[in-house]
């Protein structure tokens, strides 16, 4: 029994201690109802429940009388606990009431308890003193102290001492690296314990003061060694399934319903009753890339979806709009969404994170939380916090932690009755820093074994103390690398024994990567491959883009990674908080497709006044707007309207920009070349027809931005649109190093789709050139670029099927999105370009091209 206990059995009337649970459900309900004075600007504050119910829990610990106070702040405080013991059980009465009751049947304790024996106390707080006390007149009380010390107020009265001599070791004392390094050598202790059979696992323990620190460490580790450990503090509510669920739940309310949450939520709430009829594989049906980030857009995507395109042919929106209305509600409706859509153990733990916050704060409340596991203390090593395992001594123990300010900690005024109302002294009359070294004492005074240790720096790397406790005990410094006597895990092991790790195949393949970076030679390290590989052979059966041809030419190994092997840079799935220039490009494009389609159909795009453009390019941007917001990422309100208003003016631009008019000029936007076209569109020719570039066996595939064809198909004009920055030498440009390839390859796809007789100009427009400055930069030699062109394609198709896939003059390129493949060492290019350039051969001429 607790003390509390007993002093209710002797009050009788079936009385009981209060109840933490029900004192905290007390205190949430109280809150609201109170005028805490002071206090009132926090009451609504995430913790204060966690605060009220701590602050009230050491008033009746310490036996404090709150009436008579006439401090504003205490009888707030008054207020609020005659509130709280109004809502709590009949049965249930705190210390100094259960005490009254107690010692006025104090004369029934003989027969009602018998004798009675303290054990596992170093201290009793104020409260139960004045019970124990009295009782000791009555019946026989025997203070078990063990090795601990003995308090001074029982001394001398009318209770027996039963004092056991300490163990007398003395503890052995180490000095580790970091928190890291503390918890690998406690498990390596650990391991050699259990290894050698000195002893079993229930009689290990590893304790610290504060153990939340480390509990990540000891977890993860745990799992590693594969040495299940019993965490005596419980585990974190959000490490387990069903604080994931809750914690999903959480990130949508707060943060917004995107598709991702959503999904992720969902996933987690398969199989309960809100969404049993759902298909697990529903999520087929929405866009990849939309963000969803509103009610309406989910509408918009579950209007355009067929029903039959639904997993079964039956269309389930409705469940999941239903969800989304309960989602969209955000924090307010946490409790709602917690009750209808979460199952039994979920919603408990989202009970107690409300009941420690409001909805805003659930990413915080829940991460307080802990769960007992599911491993049985009596069998298995235990990580706890001292003041357990003082309670409860083990044989071999570890304790962690002992640096200064950590073990012993810091004494802290309570959060709500600061030191100048009630002294510390007296509102907890066992302070912290008091407790951590009677734990400390106890701890060592009861093992058989005992190891301590302490971190010289944190995990930033700041120079830590070491705890008074450590004392004058001799230390033995531990380096991080150095070699254990028992490793603590697999890896361990191997780190320890670097022979045996250098016959490991990642290892190996590691340690030959690193010298192979660092020879002045082009190895399979630095892009050689088998020639003639099939997956490079089967890369040049594939059609081509100008920007799969770019990378061919400036970064082979580039090419190789992104067409041969298939890597992806991960698309942003939530929404953004800019345009970047890419898209702004590519919204520019489809602005400009859907403007000159009406045109077109409208009587023609070269005979439209500037009203019927102008009209046009209003209609195409709030067309482009409503998909882009229903299909993809798109940024804040405000950015984007911004982003709209540029677009608007750049398709002005672009489409009012003077030229020529072709004698019964037709025009296209987006026009496609080999490759199909979905969309049902007039086109001058068929777009599924291969275009071949000579010489080179690579077919290239397109979409041209602009073309202009007179009516007798003997005048074309080809129109690429640059959205970005006028370089000042553009009239210069013809290929510029490779990377300026659209003009030329979109007049040869022309040519060669309309036949030879056909007058083709190329041209690159800028739209957002300034008044005054050249803007259309037209391809005077056309069959000369493409000459140059072509052999260098030829030369970079050479070189990927001899197994050349080596850095090219665009590796070194701060926006490669690929840079993580390369070595991190900043001289690699450096070093290695000059070579693999020799080894490319021809094909860097190309780089040098006006």
């Amino acid at each position: 029994m607790s003390m509390g206990q007993v002093a209710a059995r002797l009050a009788g009337g079936f009385l009981r201690p209060i109840d933490a649970d029900a004192l905290r459900e007390a205190v949430r309900d109280a809150l609201p109802t109170v005028t805490l004075g002071e206090l009132e600007p926090i009451k609504d504050l995430p913790g204060m429940v966690r605060a009220a119910v701590g602050t009230l829990d050491k008033i009746w610990r310490a036996d404090i009388d709150l009436s008579p106070s006439e401090h504003p702040r205490l009888q707030a405080l008054a207020t609020l606990e005659a509130q709280v013991l109004e809502r709590l059980p009949p049965s249930m009465k705190k210390p100094r009431t259960l005490v009254d009751l107690a010692l006025d049947r104090l004369m029934h304790a003989r027969a009602v308890l018998g004798p009675v024996e303290i054990h596992s106390h170093s201290e009793m707080p104020v409260c139960w003193r004045r019970l124990l006390l009295a009782l000791a007149d009555r019946v026989p009380v025997v203070w078990v102290a063990g090795p601990r010390s003995v308090p001074d107020w029982v001394m001398g009265k009318n209770i027996e001492i039963r004092q056991s001599p300490p163990s007398g070791i003395a503890p052995d004392v180490y000095s580790c690296a970091t928190p890291q390094h503390e918890v690998l050598e406690a498990f390596r202790w650990m391991r050699s314990l259990l290894s050698d059979g000195k002893a079993k696992p229930e009689d290990i323990a590893i304790a610290a003061a504060s153990p939340a620190d480390y509990d990540d460490y000891v977890s993860a580790l745990s799992h590693e060694a594969n040495i299940p450990i019993h965490f005596v503090q419980g585990v974190q509510a959000v490490a387990t399934p069903a604080g994931q669920t809750a914690a999903a739940l959480a990130d949508v309310l707060v943060n917004g319903i995107s598709q991702a949450r959503v999904r992720r939520l969902l996933r987690l709430l398969d199989g309960t009753d809100c969404i049993a009829a759902l298909p697990r594989d529903w999520t087929r049906v929405l866009p990849a890339d939309a963000p969803l980030s509103t009610l309406e857009r989910w509408k918009q995507v579950f209007a355009s979806v067929e029903p039959t395109a639904w997993p079964g042919g039956v269309d389930r929106s409705r469940i999941v709009l239903d969800v989304l209305q309960i989602l969209e509600k955000g924090p307010a409706g946490a409790q709602e969404a917690g009750e209808k859509l979460l199952p039994k153990l979920p919603l408990k733990l989202w009970q107690l994170a409300l009941e420690d916050g409001p909805g805003t704060a659930l990413p915080v409340t829940l991460t307080r939380l802990r769960i007992a596991d599911d491993l049985e203390p009596a069998s298995h090593p235990i990580w706890t916090p001292a003041i357990s395992l003082a309670a409860s001594p083990r044989p071999f123990v570890r304790l962690l932690a002992l640096n200064a300010g950590r073990w012993p900690r810091r004494i802290s005024e309570d959060r709500l009755i600061p030191d100048h109302i009630i002294p510390i002294e007296d509102l907890d009359p066992l302070p912290v820093s008091d407790a951590d070294r009677s734990d400390f004492a106890t701890i060592v005074a009861s093992a058989t074994q005992a190891s301590i240790s302490f971190s010289r720096r944190d995990v930033e790397g700041r120079l830590l103390g070491r705890s008074p406790l450590v004392g004058e005990f001799k230390e033995t410094y531990l380096s991080y690398g150095r070699i254990p006597e028992h490793a603590a895990s697999e890896p361990d092991r191997l780190n320890a024994r670097p022979t045996e790790f250098r016959a490991t195949p990642s290892a190996r393949s590691g340690l030959a990567a690193w010298r192979d970076w660092y020879r002045r030679q082009i190895n399979s390290h630095d892009g050689l491959v088998r020639p003639k590989h099939p997956r490079l052979y089967k890369v040049f059966q594939q059609p081509m883009s100008a920007t799969s041809l770019r990378m061919l030419l400036r970064d082979p190994i580039r090419f190789v990674w992104r067409y041969a092997l298939g890597w992806r840079q991960p698309e942003e799935t939530d929404e953004p908080f800019s345009v970047d220039p890419l898209t702004f490009g590519i919204l520019v494009h489809e602005t400009l497709q859907l403007a000159v389609g009406t045109l077109e159909s409208n009587g023609g795009f070269a005979k439209a006044k500037s009203d019927d453009v102008a009209k046009a390019i209003e209609e195409a941007v709030r067309a482009t707007a409503a998909q882009w917001e229903a299909e993809q990422p798109v940024p804040p309100p405000i950015i984007w309207r911004n982003a709209l208003e540029a677009t608007r003016k750049v398709a002005t631009a672009a489409l009012t920009y003077r030229l020529d008019r072709l004698p019964n000029q037709k025009s296209w936007t987006e026009i496609p070349f080999g490759m199909a076209d979905g969309r049902g569109r007039s086109l001058p020719w068929d777009p599924s027809v291969s275009v071949e570039i000579p010489g080179t066996g690579i077919i290239i595939q397109g979409q041209i931005d602009r073309l202009d064809l007179s009516g007798d198909n003997r005048q074309a004009r080809v129109i690429d649109y640059k959205t970005g920055r006028l370089n000042r030498d553009m009239a210069d440009v013809v290929l510029k190093g490779g990377t300026e390839l659209q003009r030329c390859l979109y007049a040869f796809a022309v040519r060669t789709l309309l036949g030879p007789n056909v007058k083709v100009e190329a041209a690159l427009l800028y739209p957002k050139a300034a008044d005054g400055d050249q803007a259309l930069f037209p391809l005077n030699d056309i069959q000369g670029a493409l000459d140059t062109l072509a052999a260098a394609i030829s030369c970079g198709r050479d070189n990927i099927e001899k197994g050349l896939a080596l850095p090219g003059i665009d590796a070194g390129d701060g926006f490669n999105d690929y840079a993580f493949a390369l070595p991190a060492n900043p001289s690699y290019l450096t070093r290695k370009r000059p070579i693999a350039d020799k080894r490319l051969g021809d094909a860097i001429k190309i780089w040098a091209a006006p």
